[in-house]
C-alpha cells in the first residue's frame, strides 16, 4: 500500500513540474492600433496582435484583451496569451504575413 501512495505522489509531482514548464513557453503578446475612430483602432489592434503572434510562430491561447484611450486619435491596445508550439510565419511587420 505504502508503494501505490509513493507512486500516487511521484506522478503528481511530474504532472506538476509539467505544468510548470509548459507554463513557461507561454507568454502575453500586445499590439497597439490607432485611428480616427473606435472600431478601426480595434480592427487595426486586433489584426497586428493576430499577424504578431502568427509572426513569431506562437500558437494563441485565450480570449484577446483590447482597451482603448480616446483623444485627438482612438488608440487600442489588445493583448493575449501566446505559447510556443507553431512554425513562424513569414512577415513584413505587423499587417503582412504570408
Amino acid at each position: 500500500m505504502q508503494v501505490f501512495k509513493s507512486g500516487f505522489v511521484a506522478a503528481m509531482i511530474v504532472c506538476a513540474l509539467s505544468a510548470t514548464a509548459q507554463a513557461a513557453q507561454c507568454e502575453r503578446i500586445a499590439a497597439i492600433g490607432d485611428n480616427f475612430t473606435h472600431d478601426l483602432a480595434v480592427l487595426f489592434s486586433t489584426h497586428a496582435l493576430k499577424n504578431t503572434i502568427e509572426g513569431k510562430g506562437l500558437i494563441p491561447k485565450g480570449p484577446v484583451k483590447t482597451t482603448c484611450k480616446s483623444g485627438a486619435m482612438v488608440e487600442c491596445y489588445s493583448s493575449q496569451v501566446a505559447c510556443k508550439g507553431g512554425t513562424p510565419a513569414a512577415c513584413l511587420g505587423p499587417w503582412l504575413c504570408f
